[in-house]
């Protein structure tokens, strides 16, 4: 399934990511895809309070990875700073998927080796100063 959103501030885009977070379930893998100041984190951020959560949503840029609790926790990982999949696995991937939460992954294409095809897609395009294209692609179970 792919649904395309187009959004035309901040706010709008966090709303989508609230709305689209509502659909998750425990366990699913979003990979976030988006050049540098697209939008993801704001994405992420509306995730978190469609969820439930009123933490400060931040990019975990320099942290590697977030954790915000709600309905489901959310682990929001950002893979800029990695190069490979290796070092995703070093900080205990597999254990954020055991651990029956969403985990949203900024910067997925450092990482690609780490999925294994069931993950959501979210790609976020700027295509101004303020509108934004997302398009969300759900992995055929």
């Amino acid at each position: 399934m792919k649904l395309e959103i187009k959004t035309n501030n901040v706010n709008e885009t966090e709303a989508a990511g609230a709305a689209f977070a509502k659909s998750l379930s425990a366990g699913t893998v979003v990979a976030m895809y988006g050049d540098l100041g697209a939008g993801k984190t704001a994405f992420v951020r509306g995730m978190a309070a469609g969820l439930g959560s009123s933490a400060r949503v931040t990019s975990p840029t320099f942290t590697i990875v977030n954790e915000y609790d709600g309905k489901l926790p959310v682990f929001h990982f950002d893979m800029y700073r990695l190069g490979s999949a290796d070092e995703l696995f070093d900080i205990g991937w597999e254990d954020y998927l055991k651990r029956g939460g969403i985990c949203v992954v900024e910067w997925s294409e450092n990482v690609a080796d780490a999925f294994d095809g069931s993950e959501t897609i979210v790609t976020i395009d700027r295509l101004s100063e303020n509108e934004r294209k997302i398009t969300v692609e759900v992995a055929e179970q």
